[in-house]
């Protein structure tokens, strides 16, 4: 198997495993057309451990823990465990904010946008162009030589530490302690709304360490096929996405869970504007980044702890995104849903201008 998840086969391998096992998610459990998200998966682990107080999107989301885990241990295993920093790290820190909050204006990240398309939610179709248009954008950076700036080997130890975080989030998820003075936290889980909604908890971290194992070994990234797609007209990733995409749609039509239209979809909004703009946001962000959240995840669990920072990014985006009300619900975007996005195209837009070798 390893030598399939490896070879030019690996990416629509493992895309088309993944897509069935996020079906699969959901269908035991997690909210519609929601398998995977890490976008929004984040943002209930920001609430679960009071980084926001949005009460409906609160949980220790098992499967995040175990992307990070399942890339580890592959790491490991065939000794590509590698730690490594040092490239702009507060710029990339900065990158995951704006991502988080483009990814929380359209309600997912590039993997749901997918999985939203394959359960027949028609305003991803959106979100989906403004990706592809926010990858284009930095694609334009890249092509004019931008870099964040290599990064430099690190000790063993440098790359332990999103690992142990994962577990510190297992622990907490299980164990479920109370601190307070009254019973109360310091984890947080929604008793309604997406946060409430999850499949077993076992189920879902097996699920997240599989998965953290197939896109460390094929190298699965919906971003990456996109730049390499359009700058190099390498189709070896977009196969992955396309799989991803198709076997998505047959086991939920299989299911019964496919569900075709605009109106009444899953954790959905439908205005057509910010869906496109708010991925035309996180599309930017991801690529300037080296990458979509999830391909972050496995490069963190690798050791790379420029990829880390990034996650811890949008861990903190996600925060602000609903402490400032600039996430969007079912009924629209947040009242600040149009200036963050508006505020973080122009940064993302002033860093691919300013990260290019100096003419001079």
């Amino acid at each position: 198997m390893d030598k399939v998840l490896t070879s030019r086969n690996g990416p629509w391998v493992a895309g088309g495993l993944i897509g069935l096992i996020a079906v699969a998610l959901a269908y035991f459990g997690n909210p519609g057309n929601m398998g995977f998200c890490v976008a929004c998966f984040t943002r209930d682990i920001a609430g679960a451990l009071g980084f926001h107080r949005a009460g409906i999107v609160q949980y220790l989301r098992p499967e995040i823990p175990g992307f990070i885990l399942g890339s580890f241990l592959s790491s490991l295993l065939f000794r590509e465990y590698a730690p490594r920093g040092g490239s702009s790290p507060v710029v990339r820190f900065a990158l995951g904010v704006c991502a988080m909050f483009g990814a929380l204006v359209f309600l997912g990240c590039p993997w749901r946008a997918y999985l939203r398309v394959a359960g027949g939610d028609w305003n991803a179709l959106y979100g989906v162009a403004g990706l592809a248009v926010g990858a284009l954008i930095g694609i334009g950076f890249l092509w004019s030589g931008f870099s964040l700036g290599a990064a430099e080997r690190n000790p063993k130890a440098a790359g332990l530490f999103m690992p142990l975080i994962a577990l510190g989030l297992l622990a907490f998820l299980f164990l479920k302690p109370l601190f307070g003075a009254e019973g109360t936290g310091p984890i947080f889980f929604s008793t309604s709304g997406p946060g409430s909604m999850h499949a077993p908890a076992l189920i879902s971290l097996g699920a997240g360490l599989v998965v953290g194992w197939l896109a460390q070994r094929s190298r699965f990234c919906t971003v990456g096929a996109l730049r390499d797609l359009f700058m190099m007209g390498d189709a070896h990733l977009f196969k992955g996405v396309v799989a991803f995409t198709v076997v998505a749609f047959a086991a939920n039509y299989a299911l019964g869970l496919f569900k075709s239209g605009f109106e009444g979809q899953p954790v959905a909004h439908t205005d057509e504007l910010w869906n496109f703009l708010g991925m035309v946001l996180s599309g930017l962000a991801f690529t300037l980044a080296g990458g979509c959240p999830g391909r972050q995840l496995i490069m963190a669990g690798e050791g790379d702890s420029d990829a880390g920072i990034f996650v811890v990014g949008m861990l903190v985006g996600a925060a602000m995104a609903h402490n400032f009300a600039a996430a969007s619900s079912g009924a629209g975007i947040g009242p600040m849903g149009a200036n963050v996005t508006v505020i973080g195209l122009v940064f993302c837009v002033a860093v691919g201008l300013l990260f290019r070798p100096s003419r001079s």
